[in-house]
Parts: structure tokens; sequence; C-alpha cells
């Protein structure tokens, strides 16, 4: 295979995993949400989250996207200095939401800042956003998809605390966002929460909490216990499913942290809402592909 027909391939991969993405949630998203559902006794509670398994089911059959506002469409790269398309790669993701936006179909959701029109691709100046992380000597690429939403994850939160306030600070803005973003966001909600040095590597690491399957926890044992405490307590505000009250009101809180400076701590919060739009696919240098979110699908 030329170099332009990998280039041609993965783009045409990406495309259709990326719609795939819009129209079935991941395995742990499904599997939490019928674990709470289980767990409800409100009879409104309970209908709500049939009404998301029919939602999903229909999706499915119907071959559409789950939720009519398919978001913004964000990519985390982790990717090898060796994989073969690196340099490729920020350009056929942008040619694959193009793609994707006419066949799978997705909404049009790039509004161009100040000039104030639709380009009508799901692309602009600066969309889709690409992180990046940077492996050395390795040859793989992997790549998180996600359709940030315009009620859960686009209106994140993020500020920087003195130290005096300390972690019980970032509890008090967690829940403070909690009682009026998290209302609005279509909960259950995961809840993804940045604490590092400044406001800008706080949002991106609430972001990046977003990514991790849920259930999994920080490596950090008192990091760990502080989610344990943030899950009980938005909990116990008692949002329930989409707002309507109920026990359980998020599917996890995955904190993300670095080191910070000692006269600050930045704190940043980002939710994504019960239709949990993420994919994680990893490619190896022949283009090979394994997806970890999403089960049984073939690109």
């Amino acid at each position: 295979m030329t170099h332009e027909e990998q280039v041609r391939r993965m783009t045409e991969m990406m495309a259709k995993f990326v719609g795939h993405t819009g129209k079935k949630l991941p395995d742990d998203v499904i599997a939490k949400l019928e674990e709470l559902r289980g767990k409800e006794d409100s009879p409104m509670a309970k209908v709500i989250y049939d009404t998301m398994f029919r939602n999903q089911e229909l999706a499915v059959k119907l071959n559409r996207p789950s939720c009519q506002d398919t978001g913004v469409l964000q990519f985390w790269v982790k990717c090898g200095t060796r994989f073969p398309l690196i340099d490729d790669l920020e350009a056929l993701l942008r040619e694959a939401v193009i793609k994707a936006t006419f066949e799978t179909p997705l909404r049009h959701n790039s509004v161009e800042t100040f000039d104030e029109y639709n380009t009508g691709k799901n692309v602009g100046k600066g969309t889709p956003t690409v992180w990046w992380d940077i492996v050395p000597h390795s040859d793989k690429c992997e790549i998180y998809t996600y359709m940030a939403g315009g009620g859960c994850t686009l209106p994140g939160n993020a500020t920087v605390l003195m130290p005096g306030e300390g972690y019980e600070g970032v509890t008090k803005f967690v829940l403070d966002r909690m009682t009026s973003y998290g209302l609005n966001a279509c909960p259950p909600l995961l809840v993804g929460v940045g604490v590092a040095t400044s406001v800008e590597t706080a949002a991106l690491l609430s972001k990046k909490a977003l990514m991790r399957p849920i259930g999994s926890h920080n490596e950090n044992e008192r990091a760990a216990k502080m989610e344990k405490l943030l899950e009980d307590g938005i909990n116990a505000i008692g949002l329930g499913p989409q707002g309507m009250g109920g026990n359980y009101s998020v599917m996890g809180v995955h904190i993300e942290n670095t080191a910070r400076h000692p006269s600050a701590i930045g704190v940043a919060v980002n939710v994504g809402c019960w239709s949990h739009r993420r994919g994680h696919i990893i490619f190896d240098k022949d283009l090979n592909y394994t997806i970890t979110t999403h089960s049984g699908v073939e690109l």
C-alpha cells in the first residue's frame, strides 16, 4: 500500500469509527447505565432509563445518531514518533470529520467565531480539536474520539484556588458546579476533574479524565479516595437521570492531576452526559487496529 493509499484508508476508517460512536455508546457506559437503572427505586427514574435504552436500540436499528447534538469533534492523539502517518494525522482527521458529517450524518456544529456562519462540515478554524501526546520510539498510534456536546462538556468550568482553600476548596468548587451545570448536562454524568497548577493545565486534565474507562481510579490512593467521596457527594445532591430526581447522579468521578506550584491549586470540571460518546482505537504501523471501547465493530 502506498503512502497515499494508507492516508486514504485511515481517513475512511476514522470516518466510520466517528460515525459509529455517534450511534452506539461504549460498552462500559451501557453496562453502567444498566447497573444504575437497577439501583433506582423511583418509577420516573426507571422510565427515563428505559427510554435511554430504547433510544440506543432505535439508533442502531435506524442507523442514526443517538442524540441530535453530535457535538464538536475532539481527538486525543497518543502517537509514536515512528508511526508512518504522524505527519498526516491532523489533516486526515479533519477530512474524516467531513466524511462522517455527510455519511453518518452528523449535525453541523462548527460556527466560525466573529464571522458567525456555520461551515456545514463540522470543521473550521481550530475544529476539530486535536490534542497530542507524543510517544518516543513507538510506531503505534492511539486515538480517543469524543463528541463534546453543547450541554455537557463544552460548558466546563475552571479556576485557580489560593493554597489556603486546600482540597476542601476543590470539593466545594466541584459540588457548587454540579448543582447548576450538572443539572442541565443530561445526567447520569461522568465527571472529569483536573487538579493542577493553572486553569489551562487543570482544564486539559479534566477533559482527559473523561477518556478513562468507567470504574477506573487515579493511581494515587488519596486522589482515588477523593474520587469516591465526590461521587458520593454528587449522588447525594439527588439530580437523578435527566435531572428529574433519583438516587444516582453520576456514572463515576475521574480525577487527573499533576504537580502544582505551592501558591496555587488549579481545578477544572468537565462532564460527559449519559450519552457519553467517546471511542478509543489503536493502530499499528500497518494500520491494523484494535478498538477497546466498542465490541463487534468492523471498519
